[in-house]
């Protein structure tokens, strides 16, 4: 059985994610800075912070994937691109697959666009984060050829202040925005974490970012 290591797992996305996959009969352990205020069944659930060196270790031996779904702009009080190195090294020493739910913005809303975080309607407030998440794609984009790695940015409008509608369908894309005939971009949490797990299962877009929408 394969086992699926969420840091970040009591989040939105990161609980999508768990959720998903312990419905697929894989073994899930959530790693979150504090205990949760709720559960979910089959999730095996544990404290601690990937800015621990002793947590992320641990966190890296148990999985075969290991899932990154905290904010990027603060971790423990420093933002995720600083520790994308120690996520890395973490993983090639201990043969997991590393991967992120990333964010929107890095996104072109065209063919040869401006990314979405940089149009004029970009919601001034998402922006820190959606840089952050920036930095992120950046430095995985680097790390060393023998991380097995992957990145999934969601549709435009994703989050728990949406959740969406589960329809257990979605579309992908590569760099740039999925938009519905309607010129909407969403995706709900759990079709998302379908996609997440889908690609976890089939390994389909190796060391890239690809992006799922409605």
């Amino acid at each position: 059985m394969s086992t699926i290591v969420i840091l970040g797992g009591t989040g939105y996305a990161g609980g999508s994610i768990a959720r998903e996959a312990v419905s697929r009969g894989l073994r899930v352990i959530s790693y979150s800075r504090s205990e949760p205020s709720e559960r979910s069944e089959g999730v095996e659930y544990r404290t601690g912070s990937l800015t621990d060196d002793t947590v992320l270790a641990r966190a890296a031996a148990d999985a075969d994937d290991l899932v990154v779904a905290t904010h990027g702009q603060d971790v423990g009080g420093s933002p995720l691109v600083d520790h994308v190195d120690r996520l890395v090294r973490a993983a090639i020493e201990h043969g997991a697959r590393l991967s992120f739910v990333g964010g929107a913005g890095t996104l072109h809303v065209a063919k040869g666009g401006p990314r979405l975080v940089d149009t004029p309607d970009f919601h001034e407030d998402w922006k820190p984060e959606a840089l952050a998440h920036a930095k992120v794609l950046d430095a995985i984009r680097e790390a060393p050829a023998e991380l097995d790695w992957f990145y999934v940015s969601p549709a435009a409008l994703f989050g728990s202040f949406a959740p969406g509608e589960t329809t257990g369908e979605y579309r992908l894309g590569i760099d740039e925005l999925v938009v519905k005939d309607d010129g909407s971009s969403e995706i709900s949490g759990t079709d998302y974490a379908k996609a997440y797990v889908d690609e976890i299962e089939r390994g389909d877009h190796p060391r890239q970012r690809f992006t799922v929408g409605h």
